[in-house]
């Protein structure tokens, strides 16, 4: 999932290797199914450090999306995102959370409200005890993410109430990312 493993220490790395450029990381699918990957991954990046995180993800559990953002932010991590497919859900939350957003006309996002998903068979107090802290999450999220992404909520919300799917023509347009083409992107080449 990188082109690179992040070193130890940029000072311990032969010179040549320090000028490839930042690591690369792509999430791709379920973040919940990536999770312990994607973790390993972000905490190879040196805390302050740069690296390039492609984003091809349907969502996942809020709870791994908020794992991810915390390691940005209390990592101070400066990620550039590269929206390559898809943007959605929970996978809006690290996305909003990188410095840069890079989206392509085709890229594509969906907002929606959180989803309350049990595979188990809970009590009734377990089960009522879940909906008052799923209320309190989804609250908490919408306002995280208009949050990350420097926007009040108008917009945001609106997309999220309307199950809204969003181009990356309309996520430039509104100002939450930069509209790319599919060209070589030049900070991704290796300096000389």
């Amino acid at each position: 999932m990188a082109r690179r493993e992040a070193p130890e220490s940029a000072r311990q790395q032969p010179e040549e290797e320090q000028d490839r450029g930042p690591v690369e990381i792509a999430i791709v699918g379920d973040l919940t199914d990536n999770e312990s990957d994607l973790t390993d991954r972000l905490l190879g990046v040196e805390p302050g450090g740069e690296c390039t995180i492609y984003f091809d993800s349907p969502g996942g559990s809020p709870y791994c999306a908020m794992s991810l953002v915390t390691l940005l932010r209390m990592r101070d991590i400066r990620a550039t995102a590269v929206v390559t497919g898809e943007c959605s859900s929970a996978a809006l939350w690290p996305f909003a959370t990188c410095t840069r957003r890079l989206v392509t006309p085709y890229s594509v996002f969906l907002f929606h409200p959180m989803k309350w998903q049990s595979e188990e068979h809970i009590g009734i107090r377990e089960a009522a005890e879940w909906s008052r802290h799923f209320a309190d999450l989804e609250r908490d999220m919408d306002v995280l993410l208009c949050d990350l992404f420097g926007r009040s909520a108008d917009l945001i919300n609106e997309w999220v109430r309307g199950h809204r799917y969003v181009t990356g023509r309309e996520m430039a347009a509104a100002g939450l990312a930069e509209l790319v083409g599919l060209e070589p992107l030049k900070f991704l080449a290796a300096k000389d």
